[in-house]
């Protein structure tokens, strides 16, 4: 799956074009419902933050944060959690969520589109690997987190890469 060639605004912040953003680099792009939601900033983002060095050790250059929210939301949660390694897109308007095959509706919460819960490693703007909850559908009545952990990114690196 090629992400390339996408443009995403990040208003105030500079706009992200895919191309040059995951040109010649190995990233984890992973992808949650909501900023400030209760799995997103409990478990996976902190828990993205802390593998950091772990990661890295497995050749991944980046760690990268997309949620279907806009940039002042992503910026000010980000700040909120004291992020310092993992990096932030923020997707507004779905528009590489939706390239992904991962846009999804929650309107049983109240939440509009939003992303489905995965992880991806991206080689030079290329799905490598999926690593998505099971179950994707509209309005799901769960939120499932286990095959987009960190932990579980992480052991699947680590036996590919031997």
């Amino acid at each position: 799956m090629d992400i390339k060639n996408l443009t995403l605004p990040q208003t105030p912040h500079p706009t992200v074009d895919t191309t040059e953003y995951f040109q010649n680099r190995r990233v984890i792009l992973f992808g949650l419902p909501g900023a400030f939601t209760p799995t997103c900033s409990t478990k996976q983002l902190p828990g993205y933050e802390a593998m950091w060095d772990m990661f890295q050790s497995k050749g991944i250059d980046d760690i990268i944060c997309v949620s279907v929210n806009d940039a002042f939301v992503m910026g000010k949660w980000f700040a909120d959690q004291d992020i310092a390694n993992v990096k932030w897109i923020a997707d507004g308007s779905g528009i590489l969520t939706e390239k992904l095959g991962m846009l999804v509706r929650k309107d049983n919460l109240g939440f509009g589109a939003r992303s489905w819960r995965y992880a991806a490693v991206i080689n030079n703007g290329i799905v490598e690997q999926m690593f998505a909850e099971e179950g994707k559908c509209d309005d799901h009545g769960e939120d499932p987190y286990d095959i987009s952990s960190p932990e579980n990114v992480y052991e699947k690196l680590k036996k590919r890469i031997r």
